[in-house]
């Protein structure tokens, strides 16, 4: 983990001291993942939003911009035959699947960050091996630019400010990432960190109360 990713989880952690005095989230609206508080925004809401998407899940179902609508939406960037990060983020990512039923209106999404290989039978084999409940977890494929501009220009994902790099370079990142009911991202976190990933659940049930 970089210099930039470490203070931002250092400042994170000390926020996290105060847990019981936070009743909202911020808002992250730039790739250096400052925290913005903002009691009020515009009727037109300009804040950063997690762009038009269209991918398939595992259950060649398609996933997209209507499926996150009015839903808390955890997403991460994996891919099948990762040997070391992802098998990790994966059994911690059970913890939210363990929490939550699929009354919630809390989903998971894991994007392959190899599509060419992850197809959708290697997702439903991958679903089977961690025992995923897919009414809660979509594992989805899809166009490698897409998922790629998604992962660098929505979640600005990766440990190096991935936001102008070019597609052909490899996306590996072990952040998970939170986002809202109206598509704003509210939280990140390292996913394979355990403490981090209940910090992740302390911040969900705080969103459902914003509602």
């Amino acid at each position: 983990m970089n210099f930039k990713y470490l203070l931002f989880f250092i400042v994170v952690f000390c926020l996290g001291c105060k847990n019981n005095s936070v009743t909202k989230l911020p808002y992250f609206i730039t790739p250096d993942f400052t925290p913005h508080w903002i009691d009020n925004f515009p009727k037109n809401d300009t804040l950063h939003k997690i762009e038009k998407f269209s991918f398939i899940n595992q259950n060649n179902q398609l996933i997209n911009n209507d499926f996150i609508k009015g839903k808390i939406i955890v997403a991460n960037f994996f891919f099948t035959t990762c040997p070391s990060i992802c098998p990790n983020m994966t059994s911690n990512l059970k913890k939210i699947q363990e929490t939550y039923d699929d009354k919630d209106k809390i989903r998971i999404i894991s994007h392959s960050v190899t599509p060419w290989i992850d197809s959708i039978k290697v997702l439903k084999n991958y679903e089977r091996l961690y025992k995923i409940n897919s009414k809660i977890w979509n594992l989805v494929t899809g166009n490698k630019n897409e998922i790629y501009n998604i992962a660098r220009k929505s979640y600005f994902a990766e440990e190096e400010i991935g936001y102008l790099k070019n597609n052909n370079e490899f996306l590996h990142t072990e952040l998970v990432f939170l986002v809202d009911q109206k598509g704003h991202l509210r939280g990140v976190y390292n996913g394979t960190i355990i403490l981090e990933i209940k910090r992740l659940i302390d911040d969900i049930n705080l969103l459902k109360k914003e509602i």
